[in-house]
C-alpha cells in the first residue's frame, strides 16, 4: 500500500490492517524459520507497512491534541 492509501483508512480500518500485517510477519518469519518462504523479500515490505501505518496513527494521534 502506499501512504496516500493509508490515509484515507478510518482509524477502526487502521487498527484491523496493522494486526493484519502483524500476522503475516509471524508467518513470515515462521516459514523463514522452517525453510519455507519463497520471498524473502516480502518480510521487509511487511515491516514497512507497519511502520507506514503506525506513523499514519501517531500523526492522526498528534493532530488530535
Amino acid at each position: 500500500m502506499k501512504v496516500k492509501e493509508i490515509r484515507e483508512l478510518k482509524d477502526i480500518e487502521l487498527d484491523k490492517k496493522l494486526v493484519e500485517l502483524k500476522q503475516e510477519l509471524f508467518n513470515l518469519r515462521f516459514q523463514l524459520a522452517v525453510n519455507k518462504l519463497d520471498n524473502p523479500t516480502r518480510i521487509k515490505a511487511v515491516k514497512r507497512e507497519i511502520a507506514m501505518v503506525k506513523t499514519v496513527q501517531r500523526e492522526r494521534e498528534l493532530a488530535a491534541k
